[in-house]
């Protein structure tokens, strides 16, 4: 061996540099260190002092036993400490598992076990919930709580969560490690069965954020995410990661405000004094906030909201427009990470013309990295003229590989090597994705096939009508029909025969089929919806159904 030759093996080579959470927090430490992290009325502090405070809980945890690989699970509203516990648990090696706080205690329950958990941190709130399920808890060591009030540490809990950092030795240098570690653990919220496990490793979660930043941040302007951005979530940290936003805002640097418990007023107080300028959320909790006295006197002009979760009805799009929000469309699921699509558009050659409005209401274009399909059912690609429809199959580099500890169910998310997301939709010849609906709650009537979203826009549109779903209840002639569930805005009426007729001209024009008109409506003081906020699709059929439910008994 030549001089030269040994002394070049005993250089180090260039760093393997693993795609890891912690990689995340390089840039807003560099170049916005003095960003303010928000958290309701009491709490405010910068982004060195978030740096801080990871390091302190991951010096907490560590005393406390956590090993790489152990799970830990939070449940919390939305806070400064649960964007803390996204990063602390991952960079030591740990699995976050977020804890659905409005499933069933029993639900609860069975989503701590089956994710293995050992070590919890638990608002007081949820106190009550968790002695009623103590005992199904044989696995669960250590409890860490998570106080807005100074009072007593409960019984069987090891520390409280201030005291418990102010006392910790922090660990200020995280290894690298396996990129495809777990990072995260979550749970589905389907209407049949048991929840179901999805995993995201720290691979996956940091491309997710590169191109959920590479998608919002390359609009000219409509729909733009940008560093003096204010952001804040009213899609809970603990369902899909808030839809990741939170990881792309601490990559961005913005200065970030976490509302705690979702309450109209305060949310709105919040926008109006804190100066957001992004957010996002379902439907459901954009008509519960413009629908809240306060809103008339809040500035909501420049505020820019994804709506997902569900599909953005034109009426509350038209709604928001008017208030001066940015509002379009994203699409995605639990599986995936979430992030799939953005409604973006184009918003000088459209500007103010139907078709903006279309396009916005729309699932969106695929954001990069992502290969989207609408397939036919031998998974044969469908045209691409805004009218073929199949199901939406997906790629992309941070999907989930699978439902934990449930290997048929994965094989069935992955059938043909696409992830198959079990929605309905088309794709116009601009890239444009519509879903028209779940593969489970379209109607088949009349030998044709029926989009409830379809039908529910248009009712929407009625200016008496505040919410509606609709499903398909059994027929003898038609096997099924479709039947609108219709709540009203206060101090406002509509008739059955008005709702028919608004669907009936619609056929008329060619834009719905005739088969879609229904046969009669139905008024209801509230919609079903599911632990985050979608219409409960299962629920409201097993209550309207006549023939359901005369099968049932």
């Amino acid at each position: 061996m030549s001089l030269s030759t040994a002394a070049s093996s005993s250089l180090p080579g260039p760093h393997a540099y693993p795609l890891l959470i912690k990689q995340l927090l390089h840039t807003p430490l560099a170049v916005r260190p003095e960003q303010e992290i928000v958290c309701g009325e009491a709490v405010r502090f910068d982004y060195r002092t978030l740096q801080a405070r990871i390091g302190q809980l991951a010096g907490l945890l560590t005393s406390l036993g956590v090993k790489h690989g152990d799970t830990v699970a939070v449940m919390d509203w939305d806070s400064n400490r649960y964007l803390e516990s996204y990063f602390a648990v991952p960079m030591i090696g740990a699995v976050l598992m977020m804890v659905n706080v409005r499933l069933a205690p029993e639900q609860i329950a069975y989503t701590l076990n089956h994710s293995g958990a050992r070590v919890l941190l638990a608002n007081r709130e949820f106190l009550t919930v968790l002695e009623g399920i103590d005992e199904q808890l044989p696995d669960l060591r250590t409890r860490i709580l998570l106080d807005d009030a100074d009072g007593p540490l409960p019984t069987g809990f090891a520390a409280e969560y201030e005291a418990g950092l102010r006392e910790a030795t922090p660990i200020t240098h995280f290894p690298d490690f396996d990129e495809n570690t777990r990072a995260t653990t979550f749970y589905t919220t389907g209407t049949t069965g048991l929840p179901k496990g999805v995993y995201f490793s720290h691979r996956q979660l940091v491309l997710h954020s590169l191109a959920g930043m590479a998608a919002l941040g390359s609009a000219a302007s409509q729909g733009r995410l940008h560093r003096d951005d204010v952001y804040m979530p009213i899609t809970p940290m603990f369902h899909v990661h808030a839809w990741g936003l939170p990881y792309v805002a601490t990559l961005m640097g913005l200065k970030q405000v976490y509302p705690g418990r979702y309450l109209p007023g305060r949310l709105l107080e919040l926008i109006a004094r804190e100066k957001v300028t992004f957010s996002h959320c379902v439907p459901t909790i954009l008509h519960m906030l413009l629908d809240h006295p306060a809103a008339a006197q809040t500035d909501l002009r420049g505020w820019k909201v994804v709506i997902g979760g569900a599909a953005l009805p034109r009426a509350l799009a038209q709604r928001a427009l008017a208030c001066g929000i940015d509002i379009f469309g994203g699409y995605g699921m639990s599986e995936t990470c979430p992030l799939l699509t953005l409604a973006q558009i184009d918003a000088e050659a459209v500007a103010g013309s139907d078709e903006a409005l279309s396009l916005r209401t729309k699932a969106g274009i695929p954001v990069p990295l992502v290969d989207l399909r609408i397939v036919d059912e031998a998974m044969n690609d469908v045209a691409h003229d805004g009218v073929a429809t199949g199901e939406v199959v997906v790629r992309a580099p941070w999907l989930t590989e699978g439902y934990l500890h449930d290997p048929d169910a994965s094989a069935a998310l992955w059938a043909g090597g696409y992830l198959h997301t079990g929605d309905i939709g088309n794709i116009d010849a601009g890239g444009y994705l519509r879903v028209t609906d779940r593969i489970k709650d379209v109607i088949k009537t009349g030998g044709e096939w029926i989009s409830s979203l379809a039908l529910e826009d248009i009712i929407a549109m009625h200016p008496a009508v505040s919410e509606v779903a609709v499903i398909g209840v059994s027929d003898a002639k038609w096997g099924e029909r479709p039947l609108p569930l219709v709540v009203t805005h206060a101090n406002s009426a509509v008739t059955e025969a008005e709702i028919i007729e608004l669907v009936a001209a619609r056929s008329r024009s060619g834009d719905i089929s005739r088969y879609a008109i229904p046969d009669r409506v139905s008024f209801v003081e509230a919609i079903e919806r599911t632990s985050v906020g979608k219409i409960n699709k299962k629920k409201l059929r097993s209550l309207h159904d006549q023939g359901v439910a005369n099968n049932a008994r």
